[in-house]
């Protein structure tokens, strides 16, 4: 996405000076300060960091699943903080997909039965025809009916990005998607990632410790000290 095209849209996700402090024993441990980020519509961004750096607790606060410290955030141009916990539930639903590092499948529901629990938050027409179509799209339209034990963690995966897409969401989080893949396996979920990326024209947010996953996206960010710096296209090559 150029700069130009960023300039003519409204975010649809902005922070300006979030933090987060947890309790640690007797003190006050500060994992994020003063964060400031704007994600404009159809971009995909990359959020890099350590290990501990910090990088799910942000992707949690931005997509409302936590409550920051200090600061504001507007997702879809709604400020967070005016709505309950059920408020934040009814703004994303339909609206936002995650892909987690653990996969988050239900254990004791099948494939399309996973596939189908956002549905349930905000139907859409013929939804269990539309859930079988995404299992299809992701290679699994023959697995519909296995638990996910029965599953590779790859396969797992595929139904976790199925599940994240099925909505048509504006915005999809993707906290380390690769984390617990082997690497040709990694390689191939990413793939699969980015093409139904493009194919939906949705946005992306993805946390990450991998550059040369990051350098797939169109801006890389570095979490470092509890804030977020844009890196330049060179140290995202390196």
């Amino acid at each position: 996405m150029s700069d130009s095209s960023r300039l003519d849209s409204a975010p649809i996700l902005h922070a300006q000076g979030l933090a987060k402090q947890v309790a640690s024993g007797d003190r006050q441990l500060t994992i994020l300060s003063e964060l400031a980020l704007s994600v404009f519509p159809g971009e995909t961004v990359a959020i890099l960091g350590a290990s501990g750096a910090g990088k799910s607790t942000l992707l949690g606060l931005l997509a409302g699943l936590d409550a920051p410290s200090s600061g504001e955030l507007t997702l879809f141009g709604e400020s967070l903080a005016a709505l309950d916990e059920d408020g934040r539930a009814r703004l994303r639903a339909g609206r936002v997909g995650f892909v987690f590092q653990n996969f988050q499948l239900l254990p004791t529901l099948t494939a399309l039965e996973n596939v189908l629990l956002p549905l349930e938050l905000s139907p859409l027409p013929d939804s269990e025809t539309r859930g079988r179509d995404w299992l299809g799209r992701v290679g699994l339209a023959e697995r519909l009916d296995h638990l996910p034990k029965q599953l590779s963690g790859g396969e797992q995966q595929r139904v976790a990005l199925a599940r994240a897409f099925v909505t048509s969401p504006q915005l999809v989080f993707a906290d380390e998607p690769t984390g617990n893949l082997d690497h040709a396996t990694g390689n191939r979920i990413i793939e699969l990632l980015f093409d139904l990326n493009r194919e939906a024209g949705t946005t992306l947010v993805l946390v990450t410790h991998d550059f040369a996953l990051a350098r797939r996206c169109d801006r890389c960010l570095r979490l470092d000290a509890g804030r977020l710096v844009e890196m330049q296209q060179d140290e995202v090559q390196a």
